[in-house]
């Protein structure tokens, strides 16, 4: 293929993400995490060597490239494979023709797969012995979590370098770079655009790069030579755009995780914005009432158990009238669990209970609380002794006991002292007072915990 750095002339058949790819680290747009003075990827493109790794990161921030500009540092043969395209045989030919290189020139090679995560086992296998004995350096792009996508033997092979978002003013960068440059860019034509528009179609990049040139791309097949933009213009550009969201990748995750967290944090304004950013990528908004269903009971629980119902009822009026209301009902439901007083007494309560109940034996059923519907079951004493608390004082059968007797003791569901769970923590003291001076004890003293 030919690269960046090839003597031809420009190709403006080119789209002109591609003809702007940066030649040099000083070009390249972000990642100063990793390219700035004294960072790893830096380093390993001013020593001209460096190991096998994988670049994590959303569309458009510059996997390629890097894998570009570093393969011409070290003066190694670039081969690029997409793993959407490719199968074993693009594989095979690729390792042949690393093997001719270095047999021919005694260089090099860079073996470049995009979205190598699409790759299955097998195929990802098929890299290792030759990453094991040099026949190419291996640099893999992903835009998913490489511990989910990737197996941990190439894993074990190749270091993990994740690229972030640009930021708006790097994307600026990046566009007026283009404007500017007579030779690879639009600098011929003289576009001339305020500042105040070129940010919208920044932001309506999204923080993609390649993305943001080709709406400069499109904008000047909208505009005559020297013409000055307008927001017309970009309204023809931008029409139909949306902004980056895939719905089962790693972006869709981490805005769940974060409106989650919002909401449990008591933050409401965290939980809206989050919401809003999930519902203006095409998130479909009764996956969030389902999150807000789960919160009810995990991050509120009984310090306010009207969160379940208010969420029930936020899924039910989108249901009967529809996204554009339905949407502030769900908004509604997330403040309202936003604002309330938080426990997760309830969740840690029940998820104790349900791991000793797979860790421990199977306790009987005590006499006292089994069912007697026949009369063999009567002889054996089901029932026997029960104690029925409607007829006791205070509705309450004190010194009785609910758990099985080698549980006697265990104390699982601990009320905080927040909303309504600090009523019911003083009404569960009270009762364990009654408990605790009540002549009728079930369970004689040494039984069940020690």
């Amino acid at each position: 293929m030919n690269d960046l750095f090839s003597s031809q002339d420009v190709d403006f058949a080119q789209p002109l993400a591609a003809r702007m790819r940066p030649k040099n680290l000083t070009e390249y747009v972000g990642q100063e995490h990793l390219v700035g003075e004294g960072k790893p990827l830096r380093k390993m493109v001013e020593r001209k060597q460096g190991h096998s790794f994988i670049l994590w990161g959303p569309p458009g921030v510059g996997k390629t490239t890097f894998a570009q500009l570093f393969a011409h540092s070290m003066d190694a043969k670039f081969i690029e494979l997409s793993a959407v395209m490719s199968g074993v045989k693009e594989i095979r030919a690729a390792v042949d023709e690393a093997k001719q290189w270095r047999t021919m020139t005694q260089k090099s090679t860079l073996l470049f797969v995009d979205e190598v995560h699409r790759f299955n086992k097998s195929q990802q296998d098929a890299f290792l012995p030759f990453i094991e004995d040099g026949t190419f350096l291996f640099v893999g792009a992903t835009t998913e979590n490489p511990a989910f996508e990737l197996n941990s033997a190439l894993l074990s092979r190749a270091r993990v370098y994740r690229l972030q978002t640009p930021s708006q003013d790097q994307l600026l960068r990046a566009m007026k770079r283009a404007l500017t440059d007579a030779e690879r860019g639009l600098g011929t034509k003289q576009i001339v655009i305020g500042d105040d528009l070129l940010a919208i179609l920044a932001n309506a990049a999204d923080g993609d790069v390649r993305r943001s040139l080709n709406f400069l791309e499109i904008l000047s097949d909208f505009v005559e030579e020297g013409e000055t933009v307008t927001k017309a213009h970009l309204e023809d550009v931008l029409v139909g755009s949306v902004r980056r969201y895939d719905k089962n990748g790693d972006v869709f995750y981490d805005q769940i995780s974060a409106f989650h967290k919002s909401v449990r944090g008591s933050s409401p304004d965290g939980a809206l914005y989050w919401m809003a950013r999930m519902l203006d990528g095409g998130c479909d908004p009764l996956y969030i009432a389902r999150r807000l269903l789960a919160i009810a009971s995990e991050d509120i629980g009984n310090a306010d158990p009207r969160a379940l119902q208010i969420g029930l009822n936020a899924w039910d009026i989108f249901e009967r009238v529809g996204p554009k209301e339905g949407n502030r009902a769900i908004a509604q439901a997330a403040v309202y669990m936003a604002c309330a007083p938080k426990s997760n007494a309830l969740y840690m309560a029940f998820s104790q209970m349900q791991r000793d109940v797979a860790n421990q034996p199977t306790f009987e059923v005590p006499n006292h609380l089994r069912n007697a519907p026949t009369s063999l079951a009567k002889e054996m004493g089901h029932g026997d002794d029960y104690r029925y608390a409607h007829n006791e004082p205070y509705g309450y059968a004190a010194g009785d006991a609910y758990l099985p007797v080698e549980m006697h003791g265990a104390k699982y569901y601990q009320p905080t002292d927040r909303g309504l769970e600090k009523k019911i923590g003083e009404k569960l003291a009270w009762l364990a007072e009654q408990d605790r001076t009540s002549p009728h004890q079930r369970y004689s003293e040494g039984e069940g915990l020690e």
